[in-house]
């Protein structure tokens, strides 16, 4: 704890000093660019990837960058109310999916047969990974179905995006985009989703 509270007299001496100017704008209102879409774990740093500053992301975090897809429920409303306020309220012209290298929630998916009983709420969540997981456990890599999971899940929910009307409405207007990225946490390197290709492509 005591690093964390010096963390805030550090950020008050130096970075928001450096960026008072900006801090000052956004006093009253947000208007970010992109809704970053990824994974709780300790080791995503949207902002640190993408070399953005306040203001420029709205982010949503949860195990395994998922986002449910439409349907009539009441389940899952922090992750689609976050969806749907940065979209129809804040008018994002981007959505940016990002997974990761060595995903907890993708492997617990896969591996964890008993988790319903250790954590039941985790359990019910990995639920919405099963149809990728399916057809993942299909393949005869066992060695690689993690990874290939971690990035089949990216795609799955950038289709799971595209359940909502008022998403689809607005890509197919070209009003928003919506791109896949897979982020390689002991390389640093980010792998883009190319959707010609339906590949994930190394940007450098």
């Amino acid at each position: 704890m005591d690093k964390l509270l010096d963390g805030i007299i550090n950020f008050k001496k130096k970075d928001f000093l450096a960026h008072s100017e900006l801090f000052n704008k956004l006093k009253d209102t947000q208007k970010p660019h992109t809704l970053f879409i990824t994974c709780s774990d300790s080791r995503i740093d949207p902002n640190m990837i993408t070399g953005s500053l306040p203001g420029e992301l709205f982010i949503i975090r949860n195990v395994a960058n998922i986002i449910p897809p439409n349907r009539e429920t009441t389940d899952y409303v922090s992750t689609t109310s976050a969806v749907e306020y940065a979209v129809q309220v804040l008018g994002v012209e981007n959505i940016i999916v990002c997974g990761h290298s060595n995903c907890g929630g993708c492997a617990a998916s896969l591996y964890s047969m008993n988790l319903i009983n250790e954590l039941p709420h985790t359990s019910k969540w990995l639920e919405l990974l099963d149809n990728v997981k399916n057809k993942i456990m299909k393949s005869n890599k066992k060695e690689a179905w993690e990874w290939m999971l971690e990035q089949a899940n990216v795609v799955e929910q950038m289709n799971n995006l595209l359940t909502y009307p008022f998403i689809a409405d607005r890509v197919a207007d070209n009003r928003l985009s919506i791109e896949g990225w897979y982020y390689i946490i002991e390389t640093g390197e980010v792998y883009i989703f190319d959707k010609k290709t339906k590949t994930f492509m190394l940007f450098n």
